[in-house]
């Protein structure tokens, strides 16, 4: 390295990023150390001060790495801080930052007066920020956030905030392109108005029972967790969208049109009907299409899925290319009266790929015929994989279903796969 045209020595250490890293080469000789303040990246871990000594504090060890920078682009703190030392820092480098990172420790920390600053107002130094990533994040109060013009990327990981609360910070970020809030924790109606929007991911912790407003008309991809209530109406430009509720139950979603969507991932343990055929009315040109629903009903009995005529359902969607179904979908296509309607004209045009997941043997002739249906009118159909999960019986009607399927797949071995 010493044989090296400063320059490039400089271009090399330039993009470090390791904050114990940079320390290190402040003291290995005057070339490395004068080529430090050219680092635009900087990220502490979040063991690095687990052993200080002399009375040292990140905050002071933070502050005098970061002052050594010009320039710097990029702050990644892993590591525990205080507000006092996140606005002092800020203060030196808020001006030239683009991304920030923070691990903020509110939810296990809330010992701070309450008349400080708090570390999310602090943040309102960096003012031309594009990206803002912060973790662990208590939200009582709204931030006194001016606007931020530029940023266009926000994520917020793990979070306990209100209502009102939220809708208050985003209206400090009107220009936001992505939006991800994941585990946020205290939600119940959430309305969210950002109209360059177009990648958001909604993960809301607790008893699934909230509900979601989005006003987004440039939204493209959509992925929504323990929402009940899901009011999306401007979806023109929406191509993928995935909703699940793992803890509640879906009640009602209320979609525009999806004219451009290609991609539906819809999963839980219990949906109403009306959710689940509007959905499936809506993705009407829908080319990949997951269901993994377990049970509907409107109230607290879980009910099978009403019959559902095989014929009928692939003369809606056209375009389906993969179709992921698990047992209470495929237990609905597989009934006496799905292929009723068949004839000579019918064909599955576009559909490749099929994984069934079969948990029943009830039935078990309807859905020997549903499989060969999909291989017999499914031109294109390229891959069918069966997952056998958990198919419990008290009798032998379930290794009998088991040995059909096998049968089948022997007769069809370059289509079929089974785990």
């Amino acid at each position: 390295m010493e044989s090296l045209p400063d320059a490039v020595v400089q271009y090399i250490l330039s993009s470090l990023s390791n904050a114990k890293d940079v320390a290190s080469c402040n003291c290995v000789s005057k070339k490395w150390k004068d080529s430090m303040p050219f680092i635009k990246s900087l990220y502490f871990p979040r063991s690095i001060f687990d052993h200080l000594s002399h009375g040292q504090t990140p905050d002071t060890i933070v502050m005098k790495i970061i002052s050594s920078i010009s320039r710097l682009e990029e702050l990644v703190v892993y590591c525990r801080f205080t507000s006092t030392g996140l606005a002092s820092w800020l203060l030196i480098v808020g001006h030239s930052l683009k991304k920030l990172e923070l691990r903020m420790d509110d939810l296990v920390d809330q010992n701070a007066p309450i008349d400080s600053p708090s570390k999310l107002e602090c943040i309102q130094a960096a003012r031309n920020l594009e990206s803002l990533r912060l973790w662990g994040v208590l939200m009582v109060r709204a931030p006194k956030w001016d606007v931020f013009q530029k940023l266009k990327n926000l994520e917020i990981v793990g979070a306990k905030m209100e209502d009102s609360v939220l809708t208050e910070a985003l209206r400090s970020t009107p220009n936001l392109t992505h939006l991800v809030l994941l585990g946020c924790e205290g939600l119940r109606n959430v309305w969210i108005e950002l109209l360059e929007l177009k990648h958001s991911k909604l993960d809301f912790y607790g008893l699934g029972s909230c509900s979601l407003t989005l006003r987004a008309p440039k939204i493209e991809y959509l992925e929504v967790q323990g929402c009940s209530w899901i009011r999306v109406r401007e979806t023109n430009y929406l191509k993928n969208l995935s909703i699940a509720n793992n803890a509640g139950r879906v009640y009602m979603v209320e979609f525009g049109k999806l004219i451009v969507l290609e991609s539906l991932s819809i999963r839980g343990v219990q949906w109403c009907w009306d959710a689940i055929s509007k959905m499936l009315q809506l993705a009407s040109e829908v080319q990949h299409l997951y269901m993994k629903i377990e049970f509907t009903g409107d109230f607290e009995a879980l009910l099978p899925f009403p019959e559902i005529n095989f014929v009928d359902f692939f003369k809606s969607h056209p375009k389906l290319k993969s179709f992921d179904i698990h047992g209470a979908m495929f237990a609905a296509l597989s009934h006496k009266n799905s292929l009723k309607n068949v004839d000579s004209s019918f064909d599955i045009p576009c559909l490749e790929e099929v994984v069934i997941t079969v948990r029943s043997p009830l039935n078990a002739e309807q859905k020997m015929s549903t499989l060969e249906s999909l291989v017999k009118f499914g031109k294109k159909l390229k891959k069918m994989k069966m997952k056998i999960l958990q198919m419990k019986s008290g009798h032998c009607s379930a290794d009998d279903f088991f040995e059909e399927i096998c049968k089948f797949k022997f007769m069809n071995h370059k289509l079929i796969s089974i785990e």
